[in-house]
């Protein structure tokens, strides 16, 4: 495995630990300090912990491990040192301060973000509004059917009561009363 692609990992291992902010950024040739450095923001010194600890296991698994370290217990800044590579976690007030953007701003930024995750999301969306259409689409379908029903069950009882009223009308009384006085 080359050393960009380990850079890559370690870059991905912090983000997947809600690290914020993360860049990678490509020295190899522009510093004699190392060829890639990892930035990463923390919100708290446990997060601090868990980031530094998650990069330095997950590498450990594939058999690259830490030349030195640097921050000790620091609450605000550690920085791992894996040779060809060095890995800065610390937080945003100490981000802003020291400004390792701004003094390695002649470095390239690179992408360690798996392309294959935005297919497969994007993919996932396009079926995801498909199924949605279909399930409306058939909402609607079924929901007429019943209103039919409905007014079906309703319109004989409107015809019913229609010749209820009808006959009910009829003054059968006055009939009679006018036969009565002829």
């Amino acid at each position: 495995m080359q050393q960009k692609d380990i850079a890559v990992l370690a870059a991905r291992y912090a983000d997947e630990k809600k690290a914020e902010n993360v860049k990678l950024l490509d020295l190899n040739g522009l510093s004699s300090l190392c060829d890639y450095i990892v930035l990463a923001t923390v919100t708290s010194k446990p997060h601090l912990e868990a980031v530094e600890d998650e990069i330095s296991t997950q590498l450990k698994k594939i058999g690259v491990y830490k030349l030195n370290r640097d921050g000790g217990e620091s609450m605000i800044w550690r920085v791992s040192d894996y040779g060809s590579f060095l890995v800065h976690i610390m937080t945003q007030e100490a981000r802003d301060f020291y400004a390792l953007d701004k003094i390695f701003s002649f470095a390239t930024e690179l992408n360690y973000k798996k392309p294959k995750a935005a297919k497969k999301t994007a993919a996932k969306k396009v079926s995801a509004k498909k199924t949605a259409v279909k399930k409306s689409a058939s909402k609607k379908a079924t929901a007429k059917k019943p209103a039919a029903k409905k007014t079906a069950a309703k319109k004989p009882a409107k015809t019913a009561a229609k010749k209820t009223t009808k006959t009910a009308k009829k003054p059968a009384a006055k009939k009679s009363a006018k036969k009565v006085s002829k």
